[in-house]
Order: structure tokens, then C-alpha cells, then sequence
């Protein structure tokens, strides 16, 4: 039994804040994130807050006809489902860049993906608990472009309800 000895841990969770970050680069992040963790060995969890404040780049108008197109494509009890609130719009994402159907590692990289509305209380502040640790997200880290939507936006035009996210 060893005492004393202090052991680096290496953390299990990744957090990545959506704010500002066009949604298919983060998700294209995340996915090939989840993969490679989990081929090398070391799988880890993936966090992704402030799911509403992701943004798709383009002229309003066409991004909410196209997500309104693949919101109404199937009849509304029988499905196929498309989402409409902003964390599972953000999730369905991610899981269309991994081998979903076809490979139990995807199917795995999807459990270990949590999606947030906002910021939990215990990822506030500067500094995460123990075990977690900010993503890296230096190579999709880019300017707000002329044109975007939030997806907090498409969600409340597909008429979710905006009482977990908004202020008003």
C-alpha cells in the first residue's frame, strides 16, 4: 500500500463552451475527439455547455427554412424525430459525424457526449472540479461572421419553449 505518494491524474471529462462557435466545426471537434480517445485506449466524457449560444453561419431566412424542412420531413408521431431544442439539435449533430449506425465505437462516443443548456453551477467560474479540464479549441476558434444565427434562435422558431434558456 502506498502513502504518500501523490498520483497525476489524468482527467476523464473534456468541457467545451459553444458560445460564439459555429455549430458544424464544434461538432466535427467533438466527434473526432470522442473517436480518438476512445480508439487510443483512454475514452473520455465530453461536455458541451451553452448549447443555445452556438451559431450557424448564413443568411437567416434559409437556415430556419432548412431547419424548419427537416423539422416537418416525417409525420409528427411516427417519426423519424428531429429535435428542436438547442442541446439535442447540438447532440443529433455530433452524432451524425460519428459511425452511429455502423460501429459500436460510435455508439459508444455518443453515451459518453453530455449536451447543456447554459452553465451548470459547478462549471462556473475559472476553475473546473477535479477530473475535468477545458477542450482544446485553438483550430476552430474564429471571428463572429456577418451573418449567423443562434441556435437558441432556431429552436424557438421551431417552437420550442424558451423558458430553460432565455432571460426574459
Amino acid at each position: 500500500m502506498l502513502r504518500g505518494c501523490e498520483f497525476l491524474v489524468e482527467p476523464d471529462t473534456l468541457v467545451f463552451d459553444a458560445q460564439d462557435k459555429v455549430l458544424g466545426r464544434l461538432a466535427s471537434h467533438v466527434a473526432k475527439t470522442l473517436l480518438v480517445t476512445r480508439r487510443e485506449g483512454d475514452p473520455k466524457r465530453v461536455i458541451i455547455i451553452n448549447a443555445e449560444m452556438a451559431i450557424v453561419t448564413g443568411p437567416k431566412d434559409r437556415i430556419l427554412a432548412d431547419y424548419d424542412r427537416k423539422y416537418k420531413l416525417n409525420h409528427p408521431r411516427k417519426g423519424p424525430f428531429f429535435p428542436r431544442m438547442p442541446d439535442m439539435i447540438l447532440k443529433r449533430t455530433v452524432r451524425g459525424m460519428l459511425p452511429y449506425q455502423k460501429k459500436s465505437s460510435g455508439r459508444q462516443a455518443v453515451k459518453d457526449l453530455r449536451v447543456m443548456i447554459g452553465t451548470p453551477t459547478n462549471l462556473k467560474g475559472g476553475a473546473l472540479p477535479e477530473g475535468h479540464e477545458w477542450g482544446d479549441i485553438s483550430k476552430i476558434e474564429r471571428p463572429l461572421p456577418d451573418r449567423f444565427v443562434r441556435l437558441g434562435d432556431i429552436s424557438k422558431h421551431l417552437g420550442a419553449k424558451t423558458s430553460r434558456w432565455s432571460d426574459a
